[in-house]
């Protein structure tokens, strides 16, 4: 009987890895992308260099009730969270891009909470996945201080009303009776360095929206239901203080910058948006 069930055991676990692998094929039409193109060296720590900027990723707690506790975040990166989303292959490609286009010291990306003094230090921080977050009272008041002390808080690639209701209702405690407001066309954030168009307010994918169809061509796949949105909140002397990345991924786009799979145009745009908050922080 025992070695009964141990048979039973595997020919189950066997089909449940059939079942796994045809259904990662169907999400990619027949075959998977890879994951990464090869040894990277944006994929490792850098060693530290003071600069005018320092890409800073916000760490934060996530709500107990999406907590993310799976270990891969990036191609090489490990950890639990959903602040570490992309890292450390987004933060480098995307500070390596800053360096190319821009005369910009560049110094190496860094982490920490809101709390963490060292945050004044530095006038453009990124979070990730704000639709999971859980600022305490406290951090709500860092974030605060930090915003109308001259800070600037870009968020990205989260997802549908749930997500979206969980974001607005912290950062009504961050700024309270400060509206989200759509980045008009004619805001300077559009075109402080790049001139972003109207034909560019297009949804940015995750690499988990990329499908390879039967000719082997990639296909953007946009999740239903979802509309991309370019959306800011602004303090009371009209200055943007946080740029809202709705329903799109810049942070893939950066990560995935150097896999051939990945839409070049995409990781491009990825990059003029992220340049002109960049640029506005520093100047505004």
């Amino acid at each position: 009987m025992r070695h009964m069930r141990w048979r039973l055991l595997a020919a189950g676990l066997a089909i449940a890895l059939g079942i796994a692998s045809m259904l990662l094929a169907q999400r990619f039409g027949g075959g998977r992308f890879p994951e990464r193109a090869g040894e990277d060296e944006a994929d490792q720590l850098p060693p530290a260099h003071a600069g005018e900027f320092h890409f800073v990723r916000l760490e934060y707690t996530d709500l107990p009730e999406y907590h993310r506790r799976f270990g891969r975040v990036s191609r090489d990166g490990v950890g639990t969270g959903w602040w570490l989303v992309d890292w450390p292959a987004a933060d480098n490609h995307f500070t390596a891009g800053v360096k190319r286009l821009t005369r910009i010291d560049t110094g190496d990306p860094r982490h920490f909470r809101i709390t963490d003094d060292r945050v004044f230090d530095y006038p453009w921080i990124y979070a990730t996945q704000t639709g999971w977050w859980d600022l305490t009272g406290k951090e709500c008041l860092r974030l605060r201080e930090y915003l109308l002390r001259g800070g600037f808080l870009v968020v990205d690639d989260f997802w549908g009303p749930g997500q979206w209701e969980v974001f607005r209702e912290t950062m009504e405690r961050v700024l309270p009776g400060q509206p989200i407001s759509e980045i008009d066309q004619a805001d300077s954030v559009m075109n402080v360095l790049y001139s972003i168009t109207e034909k560019d307010r297009t949804f940015i994918p995750g690499s988990r929206h990329l499908r390879r169809s039967a000719g082997g061509q990639v296909q953007i796949v946009q999740p239903e239901g979802t509309q991309p949105a370019w959306r800011a909140i602004y303090d009371d002397k009209h200055r943007m203080v946080v740029a809202v990345n709705f329903n799109t991924d810049f942070g893939d786009a950066w990560e995935f910058a150097d896999v051939p799979y990945y839409p070049a145009e995409m990781t491009q745009l990825a990059y003029r948006y992220g340049v002109n908050y960049l640029i506005y922080a520093m100047t505004h």
